[in-house]
């Protein structure tokens, strides 16, 4: 007979070693927290954030991290950073921070390695895509952080039955974590409830500028938002020279002088002084001179990288496809494996859920769980001729 709960001097002993007496008094706490629906964990031997993390990449969508874009899409080179890479990163760096600043480690990791989940396939071009298309139905706008609420709020299934149901400290750091706004400061707000959350996330599905105003309920929450940033302005440099769009001499020489040319570099110089501004601190800042220079960086980045001629050539192609494939899924003019999943996805989804949502945004919750080998190989489905073979 399978064996089904710890003793309990064991898990007494557990609990205690889990005790958080050297965390910061800032620090999210494990008896706070607290879930959107109730469980029972009498005989849990895992603290609640660490339980989060293991839903987390147990999901269906942490596992399609692995073929989705963090920046450069249509390369062939093994060694770009795609989004499951880009998680860990940030978890690394993110964890680095709090075990230095005494902050709650197991939250941190549960909001790093959920935050980006709700991406669609090509990234960012992708979110904006997604966000014009619904738009144009009068049904809201796309944010990805507000997908990944979604995905990991509504949508996933453990079983196509049961709701993952994250703790809503994890969730609500998801929500805030958008590290393409940057801040000299990041500051939590305590006073957050979780309606208070759930309606900062509805607003998010309508209002695309309501992200840049979030704050998390939790320090961990800051730590994730600024490590997201901390995560993807110098490895972006590197894989831009790894594809010959940029050259490292190129990098301002104010901002190289300051934060370092490598990716190595940027990381340690912004994850020190931050320590070394933070520390001791109820808040999460930047010196002044190392936030000028970073958010110089970063404007840097969008005009030489992100927003560069050459990475953007194959867009207007992309938005096509996107657009195609929305339409084709909110008319149900589906074939082959797209069908055959799509169905599968419905059948996990409530009645209350297809009452709740228009088609559009149907249609944008599933296109955006799909890899970009996924779409692309949809996208031909629907729209390239297949051999009938030898017969009719």
């Amino acid at each position: 007979m399978p064996i089904k709960d710890v003793k309990p001097e064991i898990l007494a002993e557990l609990h205690r070693h889990a005790a958080e007496e050297l965390l910061s008094k800032d620090a999210a706490k494990n008896a706070d927290a607290v879930r959107f629906l109730p469980e029972n964990h009498e005989s849990e031997i895992r603290p609640p954030f660490f339980h989060d993390t293991d839903r987390i990449i147990h999901s269906q969508a942490y596992t399609r991290y692995i073929d989705k874009t963090q920046v450069f899409y249509l390369c062939e080179n093994d060694h770009l950073t795609h989004r499951v890479l880009h998680v860990q990163l940030v978890a690394k760096i993110a964890r680095t921070l709090g075990r230095v600043l005494k902050y709650n480690e197991d939250l941190i990791e549960a909001i790093a390695l959920g935050h980006d989940v709700g991406h669609a396939p090509f990234g960012h071009t992708g979110e904006r895509f997604l966000s014009a298309f619904l738009k144009s139905k009068d049904e809201g706008c796309f944010c990805h952080n507000a997908q990944s609420f979604r995905q990991l709020y509504e949508i996933e299934k453990t079983d196509g039955k049961h709701y993952i149901n994250l703790c809503i400290q994890t969730l609500d750091g998801i929500l805030c974590h958008n590290g393409e706004w940057i801040d000299a400061e990041y500051k939590n707000n305590s006073s957050k409830t979780k309606e208070m959350l759930f309606e900062e996330y509805q607003t998010c599905l309508v209002d695309e500028s309501a992200t840049k105003k979030l704050r998390p309920m939790t320090m961990e929450g800051c730590i994730v938002r600024v490590s997201d940033v901390i995560a993807y302005i110098g490895r972006d440099i590197e894989d831009a020279i790894a594809v010959n769009l940029i050259k490292r001499e190129e990098i301002p020489a104010d901002v190289a002088e300051i934060l370092g040319n490598t990716n190595k570099l940027i990381v340690n110089s912004l994850v020190l002084d931050i320590i070394n501004n933070s520390y001791g601190k109820n808040s999460i800042s930047f010196s002044k001179d190392v936030f000028n220079a970073l958010n110089n960086l970063k404007k840097w980045n969008y005009e030489n990288i992100y927003d560069a001629p050459r990475k953007m050539s194959e867009d207007s192609k992309i938005q096509n496809m996107f657009n195609f494939v929305m339409e084709s899924l909110i008319e149900k003019k589906l074939r082959g494996n797209i069908k055959e999943q799509y169905q599968k996805w419905e059948k996990d989804q409530s009645g209350k859920y297809f009452k709740a949502n228009g088609p559009a945004r149907i249609a944008a919750d599933y296109l955006s769980g799909m890899t970009d080998d996924f779409l692309m190989s949809s996208y031909r489905e629907l729209v390239v001729p297949t051999s009938f073979g030898f017969s009719f």
